[in-house]
């Protein structure tokens, strides 16, 4: 998708993954040690067991026997708790990171300027926080310790076999050259591969929920034929993706395959011939046999998990892309004389919003605002009338700094919106748009969420202020009720009641309304608006409205066509002017 979110790049991966290591030396530090003394206790008993044949061979006493393997046995059981508390060390370690990944992950996620998710789609987010993080779950808990284990023992089997005898490490070292090749041709050509394919699950995710959410709309215009063709051709990129990485798979494992079972075979070849030549013994070819033989599972383990590193490190990249996306609202700085205006007037501001010449375009080249200029006075109920697509709710946006403009500026008490932090920018503009969400948690969480320090009085007044308090109270738990998924099911206005109640928690001095109440009936919609306006007396309000009672109550009205201002005044003066406004009333009226 040309609007999805980016990727990090492997040298930004790399570094987040030595920033990992380095937060956590004391963990990796008893991980590691613990498995290296499991390994060093799992090679003791191939080195006795050597020796035993070799002893046998020359006719040693059978209470030696007995001893020697007394002290495998011991060796055995030390190995197998050894390997217990190591395994326990590495999962504990792993759960410490996967949880410090999911939590700045979260972070990234709620820092992203809203106007960047609508532009890359939900499909690519959602993907990114259900698939890529369930697929680096399992990197993290399984393949980083099982790999770091498997690199270790395959260093201490190697160093045992040159303590065995240097003749006898040889012939592992043939299964180098085909293990190097192998690997090297896979890891060339994997990465990518898994980018591709995760970036295909984002678009079957993204087309199969815009399909049910507008199932309504697919069905009234009769584009269901076109719906299933897009839902087959993003299934048919997903396959190709997915037949790419499994012929690399099946291209990779038989190599693999064959790689780590060379040492093994080599060395009792190898070594029966060095022991008929006279230059090893008996003992030091069994041991370094054993040896090799315990190189196959960590070797297999090794690359076995290399394709499980392949998925997460793509994971982590889409994971870690999302905090690359640039923030459009950075983009556009203040001039001079702005700067000099915003530094006159700081510390004495009233909640001044201004929008001078603004102009905006989704797409480089065709505006969708022309030099709109509004500037509404402090305190005041602003609505905004015009027809579908006249550009009312992107200059709702621009006005509560969701989006830059591409021309002109916005600005609060003379200072702009675009670059204010987000922390700021929300104590002096809010915006309640006719999508909502309910949380899981309380009803009363929901609402407190913006101000987790209000006590309960003031989350009830809220509610009230609102006209929620009523149905609330009547829930099975009150207010302590549980809501969202798996919870109590709040209807649609029930849930736009509940955002704006968090609004008047959130108690900002400007407000911007997109049909925010939209989805309650007209009658109840009015009572509501009416109750807002009271307990919001002395905030600016500008509502974005279909409905004209909404204009009518108005102090002043905003009339936006093909993305400009043609009319502005109070609802009477319009009416009395004869213009657009006039005529969309008395149709509506009447």
């Amino acid at each position: 998708m040309s609007n999805a979110l980016p990727v990090a790049d492997v040298a930004q991966v790399r570094r987040y993954v030595r920033e990992l290591i380095r937060r956590h030396p004391r963990g990796l530090a008893v991980a590691l040690g613990l498995h290296a003394l499991a390994a060093g206790a799992g090679l003791v008993a191939p080195r006795l067991l050597g020796d035993l044949v070799q002893g046998i061979s020359q006719g040693i006493a059978a209470t030696t026997v007995d001893r020697v393997v007394a002290a495998i046995a011991a060796f055995v059981v030390v190995q197998a708790v050894l390997v217990r508390f190591a395994h326990l060390a590495s999962a504990r370690l792993g759960e410490r990171v996967l949880a410090e990944l999911r939590e700045e992950f979260v972070d990234r996620v709620l820092a992203l300027p809203l106007a960047t998710v609508e532009r890359a789609g939900t499909g690519d987010l959602l993907t990114r926080t259900s698939r890529d993080v369930a697929a680096l779950s399992r990197t993290v808990r399984f393949a980083g310790p099982e790999t770091l284990i498997s690199a270790l023992t395959v260093l201490l089997i190697l160093g045992a076999l040159l303590l065995t005898g240097p003749l006898l490490a040889l012939p592992s070292l043939l299964s180098v050259p085909v293990l190097w090749a192998g690997t090297r041709w896979y890891l060339r050509r994997a990465p990518q591969g898994y980018l591709r394919e995760n970036a295909a699950y984002s678009d079957i995710t993204d087309g199969i929920s815009e399909t049910v959410e507008g199932a309504r709309t697919t069905e009234a215009l009769r584009q269901a034929a076109r719906r299933r063709a897009r839902g087959d051709a993003d299934i048919r990129r997903s396959y190709a993706a997915e037949r790419y990485t499994l012929h690399l798979r099946t291209v990779f494992w038989p190599v693999a395959e064959f790689g780590y079972l060379v040492p093994m075979v080599a060395t009792l070849l190898i070594g029966g011939w060095f022991h008929l030549k006279g230059w090893v013994s008996l003992g030091q070819v069994t041991a370094a046999t054993l040896y090799a033989q315990q190189l196959t599972d960590p070797i297999e383990r090794l690359l076995g998990w290399l394709d499980e590193f392949q998925v997460g490190g793509a994971s982590l990249a889409r994971l870690l892309g999302v905090a690359a996306e640039p923030d459009e609202r950075a983009g556009a700085s203040a001039t001079p004389d702005e700067r000099a205006a915003a530094a006159g007037r700081a510390g004495g501001g009233e909640g001044r919003l201004a929008a001078r010449d603004v102009r905006y375009a989704y797409r480089p080249g065709h505006d969708v605002l022309h030099g709109v200029t509004l500037e509404p006075r402090p305190g005041e109920r602003l609505a905004m009338v015009g027809p579908s697509g006249a550009g009312k709710s992107t200059l709702g946006r621009l006005l509560a700094g969701v989006h830059a403009p591409s021309a002109g500026t916005v600005t609060v008490d003379g200072r702009p919106l675009a670059g204010m932090p987000l922390a700021e920018l929300r104590t002096h503009v809010a915006l309640v748009s006719q999508e909502h969400h309910v949380f899981i948690g309380t009803l009363a969480d929901n609402v407190a969420m913006v101000r987790p320090d209000a006590d309960p009085e003031r989350v009830r007044a809220a509610l009230a202020a609102v006209d929620a308090l009523d149905w609330a109270l009547a829930l099975p738990d009150g207010l302590d009720t549980s809501v969202g998924a798996g919870g109590h099911p709040l209807t649609p206005a029930q849930a736009q009641q509940l955002a704006l109640a968090r609004l008047v928690l959130a108690d900002p001095h400007t407000l911007v309304l997109d049909e925010a109440t939209s989805l309650i009936d007209p009658r109840a919609a009015r009572a509501l608006e009416r109750s807002l306006a009271a307990v919001l007396q002395g905030r600016t309000v500008i509502a974005i409205a279909h409905r004209l009672f909404s204009a009518h109550d108005a102090d002043r009205v905003a009339v936006v066509a093909d993305g400009r201002i043609t009319e502005l005044g109070s609802h009477d003066e319009l009416v009395a002017a004869g213009g657009s406004y006039a005529a969309l009333w008395r149709s509506w009226h009447g």
